[in-house]
């Protein structure tokens, strides 16, 4: 199978080198708007060749959109248009309500199946695409009852291959889901690194004494703002209500330590150990 991969960054490129490995693909053809991209996808051999999209879908299969969702959203339908019987259509963008509804009612709907591989590193760009990046993690479908049934076992079939877990939802549930586990520890590694920065004006040596707890705590704010504004974007409802519960915790917190009440912190703190059950 040839495949195109739209977006040779970290998604992608580890996308790229899985599909090879593991004989979903024989062929990749690379797509990215930036051509120092391309170029160092192909001097990586993470990419067979670079081409245009117009000219990669003539040739492949499996097209992969691994792209920022505001580009996502504005190629789709374009990619839609040009959608054959022949090909299956996938994107791996963390927010899904947008992109099905403006997907919604076209006629190659059924060619395009809707992903998101819950995989990924604080790292950008085709240097950041590593081998093995989505070995069992986890792999969502969203609203599979509007793909069609040949696309979406290929799909499935590719997903086994990675050896990613299946998980299915429909749009809403995942966008509500994600903003729980994914994007509040993106946004709350943000601002702790502001607040670092800000603090290390004060008193300079911070960061002499940082060890592992806070860079493990802060090493999402390495992560590229080009792919997160538009997340938060599309996402701006669900991350507003996980915000607001987040800023309560912080809150009832910071109040504690103001009346010293240790007895009630430390219930709070053995309350939140419970999360050990869920992540061993």
């Amino acid at each position: 199978m040839i495949a195109t991969i739209v977006g040779t960054g970290l998604i992608g490129g580890s996308l790229a080198i899985s599909l090879k490995e593991k004989g979903v693909a024989n062929w990749i053809i690379g797509v990215d708007q930036n051509p120092d991209n391309l170029k160092k996808a192909q001097e990586l051999k993470i990419i067979d060749e670079g081409a245009s999209l117009q000219d990669a879908m003539q040739r492949s299969q499996l097209i992969i959109l691994a792209i920022p969702v505001d580009a996502l959203l504005q190629i789709m339908p374009a990619v839609l248009d040009k959608a054959g019987p022949e090909h299956v259509i996938m994107d791996v963008g963390s927010t899904k309500q947008r992109i099905l509804q403006l997907v919604a009612g076209h006629p190659n709907r059924g060619r395009f199946v809707a992903a998101h591989p819950m995989a990924g590193t604080e790292y950008s760009g085709p240097e950041a695409a590593i081998k093995n990046l989505f070995t069992q993690k986890t792999m969502v479908l969203c609203d599979v009852k509007n793909s069609d049934e040949d696309a979406l076992e290929i799909i499935e079939n590719m997903v086994d291959k990675l050896q990613m877990r299946l998980v299915y939802m429909n749009a809403e549930e995942h966008d509500l889901h994600t903003a729980y586990v994914s994007h509040i520890s993106h946004i709350t590694s943000f601002a702790l690194a502001l607040t670092v920065l800000e603090k290390e004006k004060e008193q300079g040596r911070i960061f002499e004494l940082a060890s592992g707890g806070f860079e493990s705590t802060v090493r999402l704010a390495k992560s590229s703002p080009d792919m997160w504004v538009p997340i938060f974007k599309h996402n701006r409802h669900n991350v507003l209500d996980v915000l607001d519960e987040h800023i309560h915790q912080l809150q009832q917190m910071k109040q504690l330590l103001e009346k010293e009440d240790y007895e009630t912190f430390y219930k709070l703190i053995q309350k939140s150990n419970k999360i050990r059950k869920i992540l061993k």
